[in-house]
Formats: C-alpha cells, sequence, structure tokens
C-alpha cells in the first residue's frame, strides 16, 4: 500500500481504552499506518451492590423502554439477567449508536431505535415524546451523567435508573507504555471518556498531562470527555463529531491533514 494511502504513517498514537474495547480502533489506527500504544486507563466491574438492579431485571415486565447508553450497559445487563436465569428482553429497545446496537443484537436484544448522533443527550432528545407517560429502564455506569435521568424525565417518562457496571481503574498498567508516555515519545493520545482522562493523570502524577500537551496533542471521543479535559486545564486538539472509534480515527487523520508537520518527541 502506498504510503498516501496510510495517512498515519509514522505517528505514534497511546489507546486508553479498556482492553475489550480498544481491538477496533487498534485496527483502524494501524490500517492507516499508525503505531498503537496500548495503554488501558479504564477497567469495568460488577456493581458494589447488585440488589437494585436485580430488582430491576426481576420486574421488567413494568417497563415500556429499555436505554442502553454503551456497550457496557448492554454486556453487564445481559450477563446478570443469564447469572439470574431471566429470560432475554421483549421490551422496547434504544441505543445511543451503531456499536451499541451491535452489541445489544449479539446479546440477542431486538433493537428498536438508534440514536442519529451517539451520544446519551441524543437518545433522550431524539426519542422525545415518545416516552412521555412511559416507564423507562436505564442501566449505567456509576460514573454516567446524572443530567441525562432529568433530560429523560423532562420527557415526561418515569424513568428507573440503575447501577449495571462500575467504572475502575486498571489493576496494573504497563510500566514500559506508561514511560514512554510521561517521556512524551508518542503524537496523540486518545480518550473516550472522562475517567480514562483522570485515570490516567492520576497514574502519571496529576498535572503531567497538561505539562505534556506542549509536545503531544489530545483527542476526545466527544463534548463530554472534551469538557473534563478542558476543566484539568487540557488542551482538546481533536474532537470527534460522530462519537465512535471511526469518529475519532477520522478526527486525528483531519488533524493531521492540516498540521502535517511532524512532532517532535522528547
Amino acid at each position: 500500500m502506498e504510503a498516501t494511502s496510510k495517512p498515519l504513517l509514522g505517528k505514534r498514537i497511546v489507546v486508553t481504552r479498556a482492553p475489550e474495547q480498544a481491538e477496533e480502533i487498534t485496527r483502524l489506527l494501524e490500517q492507516l499506518g499508525a503505531e498503537v500504544i496500548l495503554l488501558p486507563a479504564v477497567a469495568f466491574s460488577v456493581p458494589a451492590d447488585a440488589h437494585p438492579l436485580d430488582r430491576a431485571l426481576h420486574e421488567l415486565g413494568r417497563f415500556d423502554w429499555i436505554l442502553f447508553t454503551s456497550r457496557n450497559a448492554v454486556r453487564f445487563t445481559a450477563l446478570r439477567l443469564r447469572q439470574m436465569g431471566l429470560p432475554a428482553l421483549v421490551q422496547q429497545v434504544a441505543v445511543v449508536g451503531p456499536a451499541t446496537a451491535d452489541a445489544a443484537s449479539r446479546e440477542g436484544f431486538r433493537v428498536d431505535y438508534v440514536a442519529t448522533h451517539s451520544t446519551a443527550h441524543a437518545l433522550a432528545g431524539e426519542l422525545g415524546e415518545s416516552l412521555n407517560g412511559c416507564t423507562v429502564f436505564l442501566p449505567r455506569s456509576d460514573r454516567s451523567d446524572p443530567e441525562l435521568v432529568e433530560a429523560l424525565r423532562e420527557t415526561g417518562a418515569t424513568v428507573t435508573d440503575v447501577i449495571a457496571y462500575r467504572t475502575v481503574a486498571p489493576a496494573a498498567s504497563d510500566p514500559v507504555a506508561l514511560n514512554r508516555v510521561r517521556d512524551a515519545d508518542f503524537d496523540v493520545a486518545i480518550f473516550s471518556s472522562p475517567s480514562a482522562f483522570q485515570n490516567l493523570d492520576a497514574m502519571l502524577g496529576v498535572g503531567t498531562l497538561a505539562k505534556l500537551a506542549k509536545k503531544v496533542r489530545y483527542a476526545a471521543i466527544g463534548p463530554t470527555t472534551a469538557r473534563a479535559m478542558r476543566s484539568a486545564d487540557v488542551r482538546v486538539h481533536m474532537e470527534a463529531e460522530e462519537a465512535s472509534s471511526a469518529g475519532l480515527v477520522d478526527a486525528i487523520v483531519k488533524y493531521f491533514e492540516e498540521h502535517p508537520a511532524p512532532l517532535r518527541h522528547a
């Protein structure tokens, strides 16, 4: 393949996603010539208290809609259903985007609505009046934006939101990859959640990512992640127009098309 078909050739890109979520973006980046540095900054676990989730799953018949705002919400809900020996969902299911829709379909759930824009708030806005008077089950992360529940209730829905999984820091990190980041031996670090950014900054020493921004570049998957980074005085050089792996990669490619000069590494 010619170099012109690999616009990220020679670029070193840090992927901070959990291993089970990094495969797609790693493949896309490597196809475009990038060297990927895997440094997971998040991990996922079952809720500290599963009783609220179990109670909601036992009462699924009373809900009109199930809303999934992430692949992990699908994964942990399906896991708990299997553990409890309960049947798959039969309610109307709405999801935030194609990746979550694929995850739901693989778990055997029928997806009735996919948000045009891959954000939780877009899902609430697009469903709008169709939720008026409905009962909604929202299995979510312990780190999810509480404003989403309010947005859903403003549509006239009765919302039961429960923690289906926890977002936590990894038990361990690759010291070689961590040192490469600390030494600014990369071009771009990508963040798919505020937790990934906050956890990596803590691993390096709070404030380190802000200092490194003079030498390297940062990409955010969407406005929520970008806001968290900017609130820590970290410049966001690239923000995906679509909150997906493909959207992130497109933003990175576009940036380097507009800024072709090679970056210097420390």
